[in-house]
């Protein structure tokens, strides 16, 4: 079973060819975005980095200039912090010819700040929102104060875990995240994989599953608790999970990679090959990827079909061959 590496978990760190390929993006648009000042030129990137282009991509496909949206960016990092959990919770859109940014049911303008209150919700009166405007602009805020100490925390948790801390610490970090914010999916996510590490199934699953709950959508949430399941022997559900973040992440190679050996392992070797062949079309350079084309080599090369077409063939046309299939 192939594990999340520490460099692909919510504190990963991902190299320019590989966030092109996320995103679908051209290294010319990236540096062009770099050269208007949305974002810092970097040779590595997290996933909080990711989540920013993604929002960038979409802006400027709605046609936001590049100035608007560069003094945009600015002005809400002023106001909430330069967190790098921020557009985890904040999500910019256009409406009409503004920019409003939408923090859980809560609404401002993202230049000015302005609470925006929706006059049209059904059976609130206009004059009680604003009479109650003050005071929703100040529960916006601890919002934000809150998830932003749950931010420091998850952030102290991730440097505990970078320079080798005790144990206990890292575990405090995220529970006082957690804590802060109960629905800091990222923090349940690496409390879960630290039990994880420490065998301790049922607290890993419950974190694991405590995430899901908040996100059902979050494919490094079901990765890893597909990694326990597989664990356990459990392949059905180590199964599903797999299938699931690929779904959710087409180009979530690890699971790929995981799925095929549950197949080898099963001796269902058309799958395995099919997996590992996906695999590889992700991941071509890495060692993983020798292990995969090896491991994909040893299974066409031990597979007899008289008669019948060859694995790769009848892997390529997904149907079942005739014949029997031997394994070595």
């Amino acid at each position: 079973m192939r594990a999340e590496p520490a460099s692909e978990r919510e504190n990963g760190v991902y190299g320019r060819s590989h966030v092109c390929r996320l995103l679908q993006i051209s290294g010319r648009q990236l540096r062009t975005w770099e050269r208007q000042q949305l974002i810092p030129e970097l040779s590595e990137y997290r996933f909080s980095d990711l989540l920013l282009l993604k929002t960038i991509g979409r802006l400027r496909q709605e046609n936001i200039p590049p100035l608007r949206l560069r003094r945009t960016l600015e002005a809400l990092r002023a106001r909430l912090g330069d967190s790098p959990q921020l557009f985890h919770e904040a999500r910019i859109f256009k409406e009409g010819n503004t920019l409003h940014v939408r923090i859980g049911k809560h609404k401002m303008e993202a230049l000015s700040g302005q609470l925006v209150l929706d006059f049209h919700e059904p059976g609130v009166n206009k004059l009680f929102q604003l009479a109650r405007s003050e005071k929703q602009s100040e529960r916006v805020a601890a919002e934000v104060r809150r998830k932003m100490e749950a931010d420091a925390w998850f952030e102290r948790g991730l440097e505990q875990e970078r320079i080798g801390g005790p144990m206990e610490r890292i575990i405090e970090a995220y529970e006082k995240a957690i804590e802060c914010d109960p629905q800091a999916a990222g923090a349940l996510v690496n409390l879960g994989t630290i039990y994880f590490n420490g065998h301790a199934w049922a607290d890993a699953e419950a974190q694991y599953l405590k995430a899901l709950a908040i996100d059902p959508n979050y494919p490094l949430a079901h990765f890893n608790l597909g990694n326990l399941y597989d664990e356990r022997g459990d392949f059905p559900n180590a199964l599903e999970h797999y299938r699931a973040a690929i779904r959710l992440c087409p180009t979530y190679a690890d699971a790929h990679y995981n799925i095929a050996l549950l197949y080898q392992g099963r001796s269902d070797l058309l799958s395995a090959v099919r997996h590992w062949k996906a695999y590889l079309k992700l991941d071509t350079a890495s060692s993983w990827s020798q292990i995969a084309r090896r491991e994909l080599a040893k299974l066409e090369a031990a597979t007899v079909l008289p008669g019948a077409r060859s694995v790769r063939a009848a892997a390529a046309t997904g149907e079942a061959p005739a014949g029997e299939l031997v394994r070595e």
